[in-house]
């Protein structure tokens, strides 16, 4: 048996072949599994769990019959659906973690996160996050009429899109200084995180010892996932 890990999938209706891909994973690769960890940006958008999106619905109940076979799922926000609560956890069964977890699998400490935080060189971008973090802005946004939100969403996509494409590649990577600082706070050689789309498992060092980063891949022709048994960790790439 084996722990799953998963981020970005960007669930969206414009991209059914992306949806129709994580149903099937849903339906097989995750019922084998002993837990199905997903490191935020499932939906491309979230601006509140009473939107009625049957998009939003289709993936709860496929989400719930998971953990329903006996394969508990596990949810930390991403930038994009850090506004999804308590309400679309229950309808789903997910239960939600903190911005960072510590886990113990088959005796290896594994620090999860989404991975923005990790981006420090990107002030601007941390900046807006923390704005945006802030608890009284959003309990006033989710208090908005629902075509309100959807107009702001659009428009602040849009603003995000128009930012990125002037940033440089490296400001929108991870800052490795944050990386060992993350993994010494938590006293692990094991770091998974998602958000650069950018996979790979890379070396480093860390408390004085040897220490490895896995970068999950964002789902855009393929799935990505992470897979931690008790013999190896493994990147691991598979068609939709």
């Amino acid at each position: 048996m084996a722990t799953l890990f998963i981020a970005d999938l960007h669930l969206q209706t414009e991209e059914p072949a992306i949806t129709a891909g994580f149903l099937r994973f849903l339906a097989g690769t995750a019922r084998e599994a002993d837990a199905l960890y997903i490191l935020g940006d499932l939906f491309e958008a979230w601006i509140g769990d009473d939107d009625p999106n049957p998009l939003h619905q289709q993936i709860a109940h496929a989400l719930k019959a998971v953990v329903d076979s006996g394969v508990p799922c596990y949810f930390i926000h991403g930038n994009r659906d850090f506004l999804l609560g308590q309400r679309f956890a229950q309808a789903s069964g997910m239960q939600l973690l903190p911005q960072e977890q510590v886990l113990n699998l088959y005796g290896r400490n594994v620090l999860i996160m989404h991975g923005d935080t990790l981006c420090t060189d990107d002030a601007g971008y941390q900046a807006f996050r923390a704005k945006v973090h802030q608890p009284w802005l959003q309990k006033l946004f989710l208090a908005l009429p629902l075509f309100f939100r959807r107009r702001i969403a659009v428009k602040m996509r849009a603003s995000s899109k128009a930012a990125n494409s002037s940033k440089s590649l490296s400001i929108m990577d991870v800052n490795q200084h944050a990386v060992v600082e993350a993994m010494e706070k938590h006293q692990v050689q094991w770091l998974i995180h998602g958000h650069t789309h950018r996979p790979a498992v890379h070396e480093l060092t860390a408390n004085n010892a040897p220490a490895f980063r896995a970068v999950l891949g964002a789902w855009h022709s393929e799935g990505s996932m992470v897979r931690i048994s008790d013999s190896d960790v493994e990147l691991i790439y598979f068609p939709f």
